[in-house]
């Protein structure tokens, strides 16, 4: 599996997040290096299900376009009209 580079503004961000959440959930308190370690275990242990599901749900977006898509096409064709 690739793994997940995001930018660094995101991670901060994902950072605190799990920062503020360990403060709200737990009253515990942890720091910068400690998230950023979290993070990084959970994007690796958690990213193959997170893109396995992201493909499905894509595969099922792309298929029920293309459903549309073949209907909009029998839709314009035309009867045949034999003498």
């Amino acid at each position: 599996m690739i793994p997940i580079r995001l930018p660094r503004e995101q991670k901060d961000e994902m950072i605190a997040d799990l920062q503020q959440f360990f403060y709200e959930e737990r009253g515990e308190e942890i720091g910068t290096i400690a998230a950023e370690n979290l993070l990084d275990h959970m994007l690796k242990q958690f990213a193959p299900y997170l893109y396995n599901q992201a493909i499905r749900d894509a595969r099922a977006a792309v298929n029920e376009k293309m459903l549309q898509v073949e209907e909009e096409l029998y839709a314009l064709e035309r009867p045949i009209v034999r003498r």
